[in-house]
Formats: structure tokens, C-alpha cells, sequence
């Protein structure tokens, strides 16, 4: 089922490398070596010179640093490469970038990682990476199958910060393994045999393993965590947060529990 559910969507969206508006570029641009994508070439839509002028000049003097191509172009020609409508006539053709696997040298001391897994949608997935970048946590670890293929989808929904956070990739039970052995304490996403999250006090470094609604995390994974946390409501509610809500929940509380 899971794999059904994410061919569909790779169909619609596509392996797609094109950066869609300045936030999104913007953030690859200020990535300072946390990325290795690159841009090619942007295309400006031709009717916008005037309006966008500021943009046009900060593009023009990167393209001399980095030696990317500029050219104007259509609407039309903008459009037919494009997924949403918020690109504000500017776009960038970029390589793909290289999501490391993870390994030991990666995992800094005294870290905040999250991994994610189970989300079936790239914009439920974006608005994750945003939340999780805001909250200051030190990199995401991901399984070797994720959406950072459909990056312009990602990070237009990011607002850019899936081009800016560190992201690794692993099976979900050797991510464990290495961050126990690394001296992390492991918290799972989860209801059954589980603590409320603002009851405790978890002190970093901390791994925070959240799943996607449908589906969460797995029993075997589970069984691995330190603990398994919850988040309380505020009245009855048999429902459950989206994965990019919890996420945000967990990771600001965590934040705040070590902010000092």
C-alpha cells in the first residue's frame, strides 16, 4: 500500500529540479555548503524586468559569481515548467542534490535530529522540514526513499528550508543504532505505552523519530525508542495532527525545553 500510494504521487509531481520563486532560490543561494545542488540557468518571464528589477540584479551578480546562465522568456514557457503559481515569474533549473547516507562522523554532539518517515504527500513533507528548520534542529535524517526528489514542490512548501537544513539518509533501524551508540536518547511519536511530552523533561542529544498520520511508526521501532511521547490535547479529540502539526508541536517543545 505504502509504495502504491507513493508511485501515484511521484507521477504527478515528478523528479522535478526546477526551484520555483526567489524564497526557494534564495535559500539554495545561502545554503553555505549544506548542499551540493547547483543552479544551470533561471528564467526570468520577459514582462517582469521592470517589476522585478531588485531580483534581476541580485541574480545577475550570482550568475557572474557562480556562472549560471540568465534568460528571459515567456509566461507561457514558465508555466509549462511549473507546478504552482506562487513563482512570481522566476525560476531555476538546478542538478539534483546529494542526500549523504548517514554515518558516525555525521552526528554532532549535544544534537537535536528528527527522522521522518511515512509522509505520503511532498507538501505535508515541506511544511514538516519548515517547522523542524524553525525550531532549530540540527539535521533530518530521512529513508532512502523520500521526497526530496520532487525538490521544487519541497521547497516552495519549505519556504526554502529544505534547501538550508542537513539532511542524511538511513534505514530507520540503523539511524537508532547509530545515534544510541553516539549517546542520543531515542524518542518515538506515539500513543501506546507512551508520556506526555510536556509532563517530561528531555535534555539533548535528543533523535525524535515522527511517522506520517495513516500510517505512524512501526512496532519494531518502537520497541527500539527510550521512550515513546505523546502530545496532549487541550479537550476530547479521537483524531490525530497532521505529521507536519505534531512535528511542529514536538519539536518547539523540545526546543524549548533546552533553550538554555
Amino acid at each position: 500500500m505504502k509504495e502504491t500510494i507513493l508511485q501515484k504521487e511521484e507521477e504527478k509531481f515528478g523528479h522535478s529540479d526546477i526551484l520555483e520563486g526567489m524564497t526557494s532560490i534564495s535559500a539554495l543561494l545561502n545554503s553555505q555548503g549544506e548542499n551540493d545542488r547547483s543552479i544551470q540557468k533561471i528564467w526570468i518571464d520577459q514582462a517582469k524586468k521592470r517589476s522585478k528589477a531588485a531580483e534581476i540584479g541580485f541574480l545577475t551578480a550570482k550568475s557572474h559569481e557562480l556562472g549560471f546562465l540568465m534568460e528571459f522568456v515567456s509566461a507561457e514557457q514558465i508555466e509549462a515548467h511549473t507546478i504552482g503559481n506562487t513563482h512570481g515569474g522566476i525560476i531555476a533549473f538546478c542538478t539534483a542534490r546529494t542526500l549523504p547516507p548517514l554515518c558516525a562522523e555525521k552526528i554532532l554532539p549535544n544534537g537535536f535530529y528528527v527522522y521522518v518517515e511515512g509522509i505520503e504527500d511532498p507538501y505535508n513533507f515541506g511544511y514538516t522540514i519548515r517547522s523542524l528548520y524553525a525550531a532549530g534542529v540540527t539535521g533530518v535524517v530521512l529513508s532512502p526513499r523520500n521526497w526530496m526528489s520532487a525538490a521544487g514542490v519541497v521547497a516552495r512548501s519549505s519556504a526554502g528550508a529544505s534547501e538550508l537544513i542537513p539532511i542524511y539518509t538511513a534505514d530507520p533501524e540503523d539511524a537508532v543504532d547509530l545515534f544510541r551508540t553516539a549517546g542520543y536518547q531515542i524518542l518515538c511519536a506515539g500513543i501506546r505505552d507512551s508520556v506526555s511530552l510536556f509532563d517530561e523533561t528531555f535534555r539533548f542529544p535528543v533523535l525524535l523519530v515522527i511517522g506520517g498520520e495513516k500510517r505512524g511508526i512501526s512496532r519494531k521501532l518502537l520497541d527500539k525508542a527510550d521512550q515513546i511521547v505523546r502530545i496532549d490535547y487541550g479537550r476530547s479529540f479521537r483524531g490525530s495532527l497532521s505529521a507536519a502539526s505534531a512535528a511542529t508541536v514536538m519539536a518547539f517543545e523540545l526546543f524549548r525545553q533546552n533553550k538554555q
